[in-house]
């Protein structure tokens, strides 16, 4: 890849083959001095959130960028909503056509199923957090097969009928992210969180969250200052950090 466009102050590691490009970032997360993307053509061992699988063949996009967060840890994980976002505009670009939507807590869509996934990942110094790595994957030419009960996949190709070099997207995203990166240390978490919302797939409507515990079921009322999803239930608004969001019809 040319250097051409790659944003300054941003270093990469280009891999053929790797685990896992959230691993290879955690284990190399002490010895690197600016933040630093992490890409390989394949993911041998690629995963999602609570220690699911994440298929990744070749052809499809891996890579996550390690950080050193200087803020707290319940403001350096906002950088989720900053990492979608990032990751839905480098996708308007090169698929400027494309029905994309940004589901809560992690997940880009196409045409309402499930395109692209982010994982969060931390290293912890004392009671704070050394290092952060952001995990994206994205399904560009391949589509996994659907786990139980999740939202259907889809491909960008399959999709939207774009085909687009994993490298390519890394050069855009990189960009991206350091446009929106910039963005939250200036401006706070406010207009990030105005942003997403912009680009929320089904607010508004019913949908149900589902915790280690609970099940819950409200109109999608948005997200609050830390991040929370809002619901607004039977029982009155509720704050919830942390659960994976159903859609109507979607799993069991």
């Amino acid at each position: 890849m040319k250097d051409e466009g790659w944003p300054d102050g941003y270093g990469r590691r280009m891999l053929v083959e790797v685990d896992s490009t959230n691993a290879e970032g955690l284990r190399l997360a002490a010895s690197l001095a600016a933040p630093t993307w992490i890409f390989a053509g394949r993911q041998l061992a690629g995963r999602g959130r609570r220690g699911r699988a994440w298929s990744d063949p070749e052809g499809n996009f891996a890579a996550s960028l390690v950080l050193k967060p200087a803020e707290p840890p319940e403001v350096s994980v906002l950088r989720s909503y900053v990492a979608a976002l990032a990751l839905y505009d480098a996708l308007a670009v090169v698929a400027p056509d494309a029905d994309l939507a940004l589901k809560w807590p992690n997940d880009v869509l196409l045409s309402g199923r499930k395109l692209a996934g982010i994982l969060l990942e931390a290293s912890t110094a004392g009671w704070g957090m050394a290092h952060l790595v952001i995990g994206i994957g994205v399904n560009l030419s391949h589509v996994p097969e659907r786990g139980q009960g999740a939202l259907a996949p889809i491909s960008l190709q399959a999709g939207a009928g774009v085909s687009v070099d994993p490298e390519e997207l890394l050069g855009h995203l990189a960009c991206a992210y350091a446009r929106r990166e910039a963005q939250f240390i200036a401006e706070g978490f406010a207009p990030i969180r105005a942003d997403w919302l912009a680009r929320a797939g089904r607010l508004g409507q019913n949908v149900t969250a589902r915790t280690m515990r609970d099940e819950i079921c409200g109109r999608f009322d948005g997200i609050d200052e830390a991040g929370h999803l809002v619901l607004v239930t039977a029982e009155g608004r509720r704050a919830i950090p942390a659960a994976d969001v159903f859609f109507g019809g979607e799993g069991a």
